[in-house]
């Protein structure tokens, strides 16, 4: 019944389907011909019609760190195109507001335009003119900003208290992502890491390293603050968010995240895929099948994960109805969950001791 290779390939994936097991996969329709497409050149706004025009509600911005979400109009001096403003033409052509405004940055991604900017919602004297180079992706910045708009309100929510860190995935550009948040917030009280959507990787062992460091002494400092061994360690209450798309090593990091007792998952139970594969030959059109190679199983003898997931030690629905208009009832319960546990169970170091008196021969018994 195959009249074409995506027909061979649509009973391939129905005879993977069968094997109930994860990191089985078909790859590529070599025959299928790629569609026509054309860039669009991106600003990292969101537009809303206002008075007939189109005016910025919304500019997307990573935090200051962030080298890799730069927005382009951070690019321009202060007070030429913020928020609020209308944007009337892109080189000199006026925007159709019976069009989508994306419309007028067709083909135009990566080149530098000329924006007809106003306060008003129509050409006047206050009417000025700005140049920027459009990025063709906002994927990035719109990431960043959703992390940073996280952060910024569990700060808010704890008075300064609670860290927040966003783990993508558990290969490099999750381990990266971990790395740059955690070692800002390391003097936090507690941490929520939020793996949710993790789209797994590599298996995350540096990340619970890094996440799991017991501090083993202090250090008196003659000119500041006492430190500790490590110096680059949280020692406070930590929790972890979990969803149904957490996959692969997103099952893995919340499952180590509890075996080593770092906090408890809260959320909605993993996807429930860890098992792994080493890659195989591809097949003579080019195309590819995929079959898993390791599988997981348990310190007690048993298979674990793989097929069901990692239950959560607190069930928060994602209910998309609480969802629509911002909320987050998983980030509201870590938010809970973490303020409880920094007065129940908070880290607390020993005051440093009186210094010794090492006037006489030796050490004295109770300074050792």
């Amino acid at each position: 019944d195959c009249a074409s290779r995506e027909d061979l390939s649509f009973v391939i994936d129905e005879m993977i389907a069968e094997l109930n097991v994860g990191h089985a996969y078909n790859r590529g329709n070599p025959d299928l011909e790629d569609e026509p497409s054309e860039s669009v050149g991106m600003l990292g706004v969101d537009f809303e019609l206002h008075d007939g025009a189109f005016r910025v509600r919304k500019i997307y911005r990573g935090a200051p760190w962030d080298y890799d979400a730069r927005s382009p109009l951070d690019a321009l001096p202060p007070d030429k195109l913020e928020e609020g403003d209308y944007i009337l033409a892109v080189n000199r052509e006026p925007l159709d507001a019976g069009k989508d405004p994306w419309a007028a940055f067709v083909g135009l991604a990566g080149k530098t335009v000329t924006l007809t900017v106003s306060d008003e919602p129509e050409m006047n004297e206050q009417t000025r003119d700005v140049n920027v180079k459009l990025i063709s992706s906002e994927g990035g910045l719109r990431y960043r900003d959703w992390i940073e708009q996280n952060r910024a309100y569990v700060d808010k929510k704890t008075d300064g208290q609670v860290g927040y860190i966003y783990v993508p995935n558990t290969a490099a550009e999750g381990n990266n992502d971990l790395f740059r948040q955690f070692y800002g917030q390391t003097q936090k009280k507690a941490l929520i890491v939020d793996e949710r959507w993790n789209g797994g990787g590599y298996i995350p062992i540096r990340m619970i390293e890094l996440l799991n460091r017991p501090v083993l002494n202090y250090w008196a400092r003659r000119d500041g603050k006492d430190g500790s061994t490590p110096q680059d360690g949280h020692f406070g209450p930590k929790c972890m968010l979990i969803n149904s798309l957490s996959a692969s090593g997103g099952d893995a990091f919340p499952s180590y995240f509890r075996q080593v007792g770092l906090g408890k998952l809260i959320g909605i139970r993993t996807w429930g895929g860890l098992i792994g594969y080493t890659g195989g030959p591809s097949l003579i059109d080019g195309g590819r099948v995929i079959a898993p190679s390791f599988a997981f199983y348990d310190l007690d003898g048993t298979w674990g994960i793989e097929g069901h997931g990692v239950d959560p030690d607190i069930e928060v629905i994602d209910d998309p109805t609480l969802m629509a208009n911002g909320g987050d009832p998983q980030l509201d319960a870590a938010i809970e969950l973490m303020m409880q546990e920094i007065k129940s169970h908070p880290y607390i170091p020993p005051k440093r001791p009186p210094y010794p008196d090492r006037s006489g021969m030796g050490i004295r018994e109770e300074d050792k």
